[in-house]
């Protein structure tokens, strides 16, 4: 019945194959990254490839260590195993695989001589079974969410141990899970091992079929963030004339809600008046500095502030020092520890509008507080964890949010015993990166030996 089933899905990848390249043409108008290499979607490599292969199923110092992260977060999750592993496998060849551009881009960083980068495999028996065949890994590692069931289905047939790290498994993506068990039961259940972040997470995906292993922690919270980057961000805010306020990570939609609520505090005057528009409330008060999600909304979001009649200052044109201007707007790639430097106290993007909000973390590793909003569901036990610890604070709206960053950002001493509590609540909680670490390499070894004669 499950072959039959898998049968089916794989009919409908195949069909959904022209709607996939017509998404990843329209992507590509307003991020090129989508345009790249596109026949390695499908299992199609370029010759150069064949010389970074393992040469022979036998040697076993050739075999890729694969690790597959989607996106942006889950790279950066990827980059604090990868810290771990190395020094454990020494001479390790990292087979790097993405889903988005922006995944890619930052995956590049981690790539060291005999490593080798390419998205991963459209779902189908033939695009899996050409990606397996071509690079042969010694085993797979996940990060955190994706499951696709003919990958996993090929692992198990090709005897290649599969397995999901820093594994999160909200209420919602269950609830989808449990509808679709005739088929993500089966895929779930295949993975040779499950690492979650939280009891709970454990507890979900057990209900769809997954062997949880472990329960390690989160990954992010092992970030140690650039101490370069940190020093120019700070250096930055020092030299700002008021307090910065960062809306982190920002998603379609937040920024909207934010200008909305500097309107309703201060009325903002045309963009040719621009400068008259800050002359009181609450945008005099504050330094906004602006980060959205995805790079392909820096225009859209400058357009925005600009038609609410703010002067923007874009990163990308900064030299020795930001420029005035009543916004910055962070329009770079890899450097956040920088804006989480440069802020004071930063609004959580994601958790204002219905989208489970982004990682929190990462801002507290560099001692920077957080407002987040309702909306916490992807993150919620770090969420949890960071207001029990007096790290962050929870409001309703973005009202409330704009209310509370001003205030905090204008309380000296209230704001830095938020940022020492930042530091000591990721401090309280590292250790899952070399957990995950030593426990890959359980897997490697158990794997060896089921190896036939």
């Amino acid at each position: 019945m499950h072959q039959l089933i898998l049968w089916l899905y794989s009919l409908a990848v195949w069909l959904a194959t022209p709607l996939l390249m017509r998404k990843l043409r329209r992507r590509a108008l307003t991020e090129p990254g989508y345009a790249v290499a596109v026949p390695e979607r499908f299992g199609h490599y370029p010759p150069p490839m064949d010389s970074l292969s393992p040469s022979s199923e036998t040697e076993a110092d050739e075999q890729f260590i694969w690790i597959h992260a989607v996106s942006l977060g889950e790279t950066r999750a990827a980059a604090i195993l990868l810290k771990e592993l190395r020094p454990l496998l020494p001479g390790m060849r990292l087979l790097l695989t993405h889903g988005t551009a922006t995944g890619r881009a930052e995956g590049e960083k981690l790539l060291l001589p005999g490593d080798v980068q390419v998205w991963q495999p459209w779902d189908t028996p033939g695009a899996v079974r050409r990606f397996l065949r071509q690079f042969r890994p010694s085993i797979g590692i996940l990060m955190e969410t994706e499951i696709w069931p003919n990958l996993v289905a090929a692992c198990r047939r090709r005897r290649i141990p599969l397995v999901l790290a820093n594994a999160r498994l909200n209420e919602k993506s269950r609830a989808g899970a449990r509808r679709l068990g005739w088929l993500s039961r089966p895929a779930y259940a295949g993975l040779s091992a499950v690492w979650a972040q939280t009891e709970d997470d454990a507890a979900r995906l057990r209900d769809v079929g997954a062997h949880v292993a472990g329960v390690f922690g989160n990954l992010k919270f092992d970030v140690v963030p650039s101490p370069a980057l940190q020093a120019q961000g700070r250096a930055w805010r020092a030299a700002s004339a008021r307090p910065v306020v960062l809306l982190a990570s920002s998603r379609e939609g937040e920024e909207a809600m934010w200008l909305e609520v500097l309107k309703q505090k201060t009325p903002l005057a045309p963009a040719i008046q621009a400068p008259a528009a800050i002359d009181s409330g609450v945008n005099q008060s504050v330094q906004w500095l602006v980060v959205p999600r995805h790079p392909q909304r820096f225009d859209e979001v400058q357009r925005l502030c600009e038609a609410a009649g703010l002067r923007v200052s874009r990163r990308s044109q900064w030299t020795a020092q930001p420029d005035s201007a009543d916004v910055w707007l962070g329009d770079s790639l890899g450097e956040m520890a920088l804006y989480y430097g440069l802020a004071h106290v930063a609004l959580l993007g994601g958790s204002f509008a219905p989208l489970g909000g982004q990682n929190l973390i990462e801002a507290a590793a560099g001692g920077c507080p957080v407002v987040m909003g309702p909306h916490t569901f992807n993150f919620a036990e770090a969420a949890r964890l960071a207001i029990d610890a007096g790290a962050a604070l929870r409001v309703a709206d973005m009202a409330e949010g704009v209310a509370a960053a001003t205030a905090l950002a204008q309380d000296p001493q209230r704001r830095m015993a938020l940022s020492e509590r930042c530091v000591a609540f990721t401090e309280e909680h590292r250790g899952a990166a070399l957990d995950t670490a030593l426990a890959v390499l359980q897997r490697l070894r158990e794997a060896v030996d089921d190896r036939p004669d």
